[in-house]
């Protein structure tokens, strides 16, 4: 018999931006939009923004995460993907 899926999709909203979230058992590893998350971020703070359901809940490194966001500026896309993974 197949494992279960582990895997859980989301969806986060804020301002215009939409993303959509996929989480699952793993080591850490954050993609958007096929790039690593600092990398979709550079420069800004953003990332850490992103970073604070996992943190609050003690459950940084745990999960990989795979998102695509569409739509409005680094700000309103960074709180969409804040959403999803919440």
């Amino acid at each position: 018999m197949a494992e279960a899926d582990t895997r859980i999709q989301a969806t986060g909203k804020r301002k215009t931006a939409v993303a959509c979230v996929f989480i699952s058992p793993g080591k850490g590893k954050i993609t958007v939009n096929k790039r690593p998350l600092e990398e979709y971020f550079r420069g800004t703070h953003f990332s850490t923004d992103v970073l604070g359901p996992l943190k609050a809940t003690n459950n940084e490194g745990r999960f990989d995460i795979w998102s695509r966001v569409k739509g409005g500026g680094p700000s309103g896309q960074a709180g969409a993907l804040r959403h999803g993974i919440a």
